[in-house]
């Protein structure tokens, strides 16, 4: 178990799940819980026990012995008492203590227009609700804290009642009041006023809570603790209702490695790139590539500037060194690439092109005028790292196999059905082969019959498969004239890689990606190729 010297506090599972989109089954949450934990954070609030027959469900199976934490805590979240009500009788309070969960959040109202207007109460009463249920819950042995919903725009309503509730809460024995930008309209300058000030007055632990509505949501975060906030509330990837919640990886990044924080366990920082791409497969949402600290893109680089000073010392273009993180740096090999790009994606491919400087020049150029006619290597990889190797060993050096010609048909049938029918025509290992496959489109029919024609001589061909098909019409063209560009990724159970290809005809684009597809699977299977 970590230090209390600062919290680390995550809300995936309870306010992450109100985005559009994600809907978490029971198994969905224990495993997410799983992976939260092995990135060290103090606590996982995992949802809104009474009110939620899901989140019922999550804790019950809890606490029979389906989720082990090492260094979380869990939490179960709910509301105070009802207005008029005694503690003791409040069904939403007692199954607070039915979930069995050692911490507890309570929401509150801290905004005189929510307890007006949304509560029709008074003030005196919502204070004795957030100092009841404390008082109640603290009683039987929880450790609680008060998320104080709206506290910034009650803020400006009204400065002193805000911290009336804070001291409602501390006075009923809760460990830590919440500052919440519900709304998430703050900017940081603001954020770290009222922190300042809130710390000034309030006698109790501070927490923040962040909204993204004005893309802030991690700089107010950090903002906050520049303030004296040694609490701080997140989700995985940024996940919430509208435009999300700060995003717990980049808060997180930037205490450890900007601010100088310890708030994780030893060797688990690097673990957060992991976990983000694990909980965005569960979530069935695509991971954003371009998150910080953890995305595929944060520690690319495009530029040929950039990638010639990186060659002499990657910090130059580098805000902290991708491993750190659990991440890696990538050279992109774009028009806009280099010399000193080739020479690291070379590296980076394990191609040694050191003593070949007249072959880096000709990919260059090739790169160049490729991309001029809508290629594109960002993505492609494994195509990139063909061209590098076809100029390596030059036009004296055999393909593993040679193409002769290939034909597709595809039968448009009465009842409304479709089949394709490919024929490729090909050589390889010495002998002429023709194979003809049918298949639920023209490219899987193609991919059938080359891979088919092919496997005899290169049996190990029988494990790949064609995993994903992607096709994009170029800008500045239009029509059925238009260029079309084509990703393929392939995968042989193992490993999975990326080609392009790219053809006025889109069936020429897809068999040129195809051809990659499988040179590069021989490429890494058979010596000698």
């Amino acid at each position: 178990m970590q230090t209390d010297a600062f919290h680390v506090f995550d809300t995936t599972l309870r306010d992450g799940a109100q985005r559009e989109g994600i809907t978490y089954s029971v198994a969905d949450k224990l495993a997410v819980a799983r992976l939260l934990d092995q990135v060290g954070v103090g606590f996982i609030e995992g949802g809104w026990p009474g009110a939620m027959p899901k989140d019922t469900e999550f804790f019950a199976r809890a606490a029979a012995g389906e989720l082990e934490l090492r260094h979380a805590v869990l939490v179960a979240f709910g509301a105070t008492r009802k207005a008029g009500v005694k503690v003791a009788d409040d069904a939403q309070v007692r199954a607070l203590l039915d979930s069995q969960a050692p911490v507890v959040t309570l929401v509150a109202k801290s905004d005189v227009w929510h307890v007006e207007r949304a509560l029709r109460t008074t003030q005196e009463e919502n204070l004795a609700m957030v100092a009841d249920t404390v008082a109640f819950l603290v009683a039987e042995g929880r450790r609680v804290f008060v998320d104080c919903e709206h506290f910034f725009d009650g803020y400006k309503h009204d400065p002193d009642y805000g911290v009336r509730v804070l001291d409602a809460a501390a006075s009923a024995g809760a460990d830590v009041g919440v500052l919440c930008d519900t709304n998430g309209g703050m900017l940081p300058m603001g954020v770290h006023d009222v922190v300042s000030n809130v710390r000034r007055r309030a006698g109790i632990r501070l927490g923040i809570h962040t909204q993204d509505d004005t893309g802030c949501a991690v700089a107010n975060t950090l903002a906050a603790v520049d303030a004296g906030a040694t609490h701080a509330q997140g989700t995985a990837n940024g996940y919430g209702e509208r435009a999300g919640n700060a995003n717990l990886f980049s808060v997180i990044g930037g205490l450890v490695t900007k601010m100088g924080l310890d708030v994780l366990p030893e060797g688990c920082l690097p673990e957060i790139s992991r976990v983000s791409h694990a909980v965005a497969e569960i979530a069935n949402l695509s991971q954003d590539t371009h998150a910080p600290y953890v995305g595929a893109a944060a520690f690319a680089h495009k530029a040929g500037l950039h990638a010639s000073a990186i060659k002499v010392s990657p910090e130059l273009y580098n805000h902290l060194d991708p491993v750190v993180v659990g991440n890696g740096q990538r050279i992109l090999v774009t028009e806009m690439a280099g010399r000193a790009s080739v020479e690291l994606k070379a590296k980076e491919l394990g191609v040694d092109v050191s003593q070949a400087p007249e072959v880096v020049a000709r990919v260059v150029e090739t790169v160049k005028q490729r991309e001029a006619d809508g290629w594109s290597y960002e993505a492609a990889d494994a195509s990139f790292e063909l061209l590098l190797r076809d100029e390596l060993a030059g036009p004296d050096v055999a393909p593993p196999f040679a193409v002769e010609s290939y034909r597709v048909i595809t039968d448009s049938r009465a009842d409304g059905g479709t089949v394709s029918e490919a024929t490729v025509r090909l050589t390889a290992g010495g002998s002429r082969v023709i194979s003809t496959e049918e298949g639920n489109g023209p490219v899987n029919a193609l991919d059938r019959a080359l891979r088919k024609a092919l496997e005899r001589t290169y049996p190990q061909l029988a494990k790949m498969e064609l995993t994903d098909y992607k096709v994009r019409i170029m800008a500045g063209r239009h029509g059925t004239d238009a260029v079309t560009r084509v990703l393929i990724e392939t995968s042989d159970r193992e490993r999975e890689w990326t080609t392009v290809g790219v053809h006025g005809n889109v069936l020429e684009a897809s068999w040129l990606a195809l051809h990659d597809a499988v040179r590069y699977g021989l490429l890494t299977t058979t010596p000698g190729v």
